[in-house]
């Protein structure tokens, strides 16, 4: 089959690769239909995750048919067209029993290497390094799924794969995100990113309650779709001071919610901590670039919440957690609980709440994948979200 692999830091190709096979009585092979380069990906292509080889089979925003099932599989048959939740999860431990499925016990085989790294294993990911299972990804033609009875979710005939893709992650992502800031009704929320989990995180920030948004970046189009689409408020950071301008907007008081789905890679900016950030990590003396983290810590009310979707990956250097603790903020973290999601976002799709279509500025074949890395990245030509029909 054809996939996109990892070949190195900014090296991704087209490759032919062996098809996957079925390796347990509960996975399920699916015929990739549709999916996505997810902003999460930018980590592995800029060489921020450690732990990918060469080879390594990319990509977690997936949907497909199933082709084959294994032997102990009862809720799915071949001819099911499914949505793949981007983490794995057994159903069945601790944290599973708990709706906590990122952070599933059994479905990472190589916890012991991930425990090492942050005191214990989150759940396994596919495409996404071999701390997080080695798991194949699903930016190709075929994926095998394991513990097929408890992640995906069937489709109904005649929805498009464009309206249910993105149930995969960032739906559920900004959703997650969005709960996590613990909004209030009337609360004025601040979103750091306007990428698609941050576009997603400004709906669900409505559909809870929000009395404003405040969209913040510096892609004119990015900060476009959050106006047109999310309805918010706009802070172009090279613009203004984010800070400066936030307390304007909220006459000193702060935003009672903040949002981080910026991540690992914050722009540099101009600002001196960004900057310096950068420098670090170009030079291996520190392994995120946490801005946003720290100027939204810095905006944040007194008592209000800090949502963190934004992905990280090792250690943050100079957090104000003077500020964090004076001012009681609360940080709520993690990656998405997906499966938790599936249904009632599906539902919200379903009944026309929400098209999640109008993220995706670029459609294409696997084969163009590479150089669409390459525009997603640098934020040219427009590219927003990228969805790949192999």
């Amino acid at each position: 089959m054809r996939a996109l692999c990892w070949h190195g830091k900014g090296d991704i190709r087209c490759d032919t690769v062996p098809d996957p096979t079925l390796q347990d009585a509960g996975d399920v092979i699916i015929k990739v239909t549709s999916c996505a380069i997810c902003g999460s990906d930018l980590h592995l292509f800029d060489g921020y995750m450690p732990t990918m080889e060469s080879g390594d089979i990319l990509g977690h925003e997936t949907m497909g048919e199933v082709v084959e099932v294994g032997s102990s599989v009862t809720k799915l048959k071949v001819g099911d067209r499914v949505v793949v939740p981007f983490n794995i999860a057994c159903g069945e431990c601790f944290f599973c029993q708990k709706s906590m499925f990122s952070l599933c016990d059994r479905s990472n085989p190589n916890a012991e290497m991930a425990r090492k790294a942050m005191g214990h294993s989150p759940s396994g990911l596919f495409g996404y390094s071999h701390m997080l299972g080695g798991y194949a990804g699903g930016q190709a033609e075929f994926l095998r799924v394991p513990f097929a009875d408890v992640g995906p979710i069937k489709i109904p005939d005649g929805i498009p794969d464009e309206q249910v893709l993105f149930l995969s992650d960032i739906f559920p992502t900004g959703y997650m995100a969005a709960e996590n800031a613990e909004i209030e009704p009337g609360d004025t929320v601040a979103v750091w990113g306007c990428g698609p989990v941050g576009q997603f995180a400004m709906q669900s920030a409505w559909m809870l309650g929000a009395g404003r948004v405040i969209a913040i970046d510096n892609v004119p189009e990015r900060l476009q779709m959050a106006a047109t689409y999310g309805k918010a408020e706009l802070i172009n950071f090279d613009e203004v001071d984010v800070y400066d301008r936030l307390m304007e907007m909220t006459k000193g008081r702060g935003p009672d919610r903040c949002i981080d789905a910026v991540g690992a890679e914050a722009h540099a900016g101009g600002s001196v901590d960004a900057v310096v950030d950068k420098v670090k990590a170009a030079m291996f003396l520190g392994t995120d670039r946490p801005h946003v983290l720290r100027e939204a810590i810095m905006s944040c009310r007194k008592g209000g919440t800090l949502s963190v979707p934004g992905v990280y990956v090792g250690f943050l250097d100079k957090l104000p957690f003077g500020a964090l603790m004076n001012k009681g903020i609360t940080i709520r973290t993690g990656q998405t609980h997906t499966h938790r999601y599936l249904a009632p976002l599906l539902d919200r799709i379903l009944n026309g709440e929400i098209d999640p279509t109008f993220v995706i500025t670029h459609r294409a074949t696997l084969e163009e994948g590479p150089g669409l890395y390459e525009k997603f990245r640098d934020k040219t030509d427009g590219c927003i979200k990228v969805v790949m029909t192999p």
